[in-house]
């Protein structure tokens, strides 16, 4: 069980694996009003940065679920650099049918909601390992605007069914959930996060020329970079939504 090369190839330079920089990260700890007596559960967690800098920030503890052994060793890496192993803890599984030990007071799936198969699934998904009057985090993509006419999103977008974000929050209230803080990716958010993997992969490309995947990697570096530029940077938004049970 493990998540393919390529995805840790793209983004083998990255902490932070989606849109918001540690700059937003921190902003987004600090809002929520974290305190060394709670604890984060961080459902497909990445490289666990949110968590070991939240930790070290705050104090909190917090548990990181992810299926990729590349991305997990790197986060136990990160928790010892910043001296907070012994407050956070990495598992190596499916997030999609973690249940917390605990009830945890802040649940999170930061930009991974198909583990729910959408945010409604991965909501409810989440509520299951919260304590009452706890905190959700989802992170989603939204729609900014509608494509220009003619224009489709490219073909990697499989949830080109994304909401707007005026209907994200509208679905967050019809879930049953008051959204009571948000911090959002800008475009300089995404550059960070998008063109950096087109550095990636170059150099990965050129230390591995004779690789079964340089042909598909190649392929991708040839067309990632325009497709950002007319159909993501301009269009997709993406943010973090703190939400409350009603």
């Amino acid at each position: 069980m493990d998540l393919p090369r390529s995805f840790t190839i793209r983004e083998s330079s990255h902490r932070v694996l989606n849109p918001i920089t540690p700059e937003k990260l921190a902003t987004l700890g600090s809002a929520i009003g974290l305190r060394t007596d709670m604890s984060v559960l961080d459902l497909c967690c990445g490289k666990g940065e949110m968590l070991s800098t939240w930790a070290r920030d705050h104090g909190t503890t917090g548990t990181g679920v992810d299926i990729s052994t590349v991305f997990l060793a790197a986060a136990r890496e990160r928790a010892v650099e910043l001296a907070v192993a012994d407050r956070v803890t990495f598992v190596h599984g499916d997030a999609s049918t973690y249940l917390a030990t605990e009830q945890v007071d802040v649940a999170a799936c930061i930009g991974a909601t198909w583990i729910g198969k959408g945010v409604t699934g991965t909501v409810a998904l989440l509520a299951r390992s919260l304590r009452p009057g706890g905190l959700l985090l989802v992170g989603e993509p939204f729609w900014r605007a509608e494509p220009p006419a003619g224009e489709t999103a490219p073909a990697h977008h499989a949830q080109a069914d994304w909401e707007t974000l005026p209907g994200l929050v509208t679905l967050f209230g019809r879930l049953g959930y008051d959204l009571v803080e948000m911090v959002l990716a800008d475009e300089d958010s995404w550059d960070r996060y998008r063109a950096a993997q087109w550095l990636n992969i170059r150099k990965w490309l050129d230390a591995n020329p004779d690789d079964e995947l340089a042909a598909e990697l190649r392929d991708e570096l040839t067309q990632a970079p325009l497709d950002y530029i007319r159909h993501e940077r301009h269009l997709l938004g993406w943010g973090v939504f703190a939400l409350m049970k009603r």
